[in-house]
Order: structure tokens, then C-alpha cells, then sequence
């Protein structure tokens, strides 16, 4: 299953991609998708929300059942996919691109030590 090199992961299957500025983009693995099957709706924090790291930040619902989403890294929500939340099968098609979930401000990047590099990950889910 894909797991690209440039992320880190959570054991809850969400990834965070640090940006320059302090900012990361966070979205679901291509597992965690797989697992779900065809996502029907997806449900975000609003812009603005601080968010700690591991706390529940939103839903995805798909035709097999609802899944709770956690945010891998505090931080404050600064843009939220809009593009995902009209189209949830973003999710499904594209999970590593245009299916990304919500950029937050990194709130304390020493939090990415607590989570999984790609190959831990892949690990994880083989």
C-alpha cells in the first residue's frame, strides 16, 4: 500500500506533511481509505479551531460505516479542503493530493518525533 517518503504517519492511519512556515497539511492514508471503501461524506473542523494533537477532528462516513478522524499534530486550523467536503470521493481517488483534509499552524513540531516515518508506517499496515 502507498505510503509516500515525504509524510509521517499516525497508528490512527492520518498523515502530516510539514510545509515551510510553520504549516503542515494533514489528510487519510491510501490504507485508511482502502479500509473505508467509497467515502459518501466528510465532516471538518471549521478554520480558526485549535486542535491538539491525537484529539478527534472530524468524520468520514462511508457506504460500510463512520470513522472518526484525529488530527496527528496540535495546531490551529488555517484552511480547510472545501474541494473534499463537496467531493468526499477525492478521498478515495487522490489521498496524498487533492484529497488533503485541513492545513493547520503547527502548534509544536518536536510533536512529529511521536509519530511514524513511512517505512514504520508501512510496517505497520503489511
Amino acid at each position: 500500500m502507498d505510503a509516500p517518503d515525504d509524510r509521517m504517519y499516525s497508528k490512527e492511519h492520518e498523515w502530516v506533511l510539514p510545509e515551510d512556515g510553520g504549516t503542515a497539511l494533514v489528510g487519510i492514508s491510501a490504507f485508511a481509505q482502502d479500509q473505508l471503501g467509497d467515502v459518501v461524506f466528510v465532516e471538518l473542523p471549521a478554520v480558526g479551531t485549535s486542535l491538539e494533537q491525537f484529539q478527534q477532528m472530524g468524520e468520514v462516513e462511508s457506504v460500510k460505516a463512520v470513522s472518526e478522524l484525529f488530527v496527528p499534530v496540535s495546531g490551529e486550523v488555517v484552511e480547510v479542503n472545501g474541494e473534499v467536503v463537496s467531493k468526499p470521493q477525492l478521498l478515495n481517488e487522490d489521498p496524498y493530493a487533492q484529497g488533503w483534509l485541513i492545513k493547520v499552524r503547527l502548534g509544536d513540531k518536536s510533536e512529529l518525533d511521536n509519530l511514524l516515518d513511512a517505512a514504520q508506517y508501512r510496517a505497520l499496515i503489511s
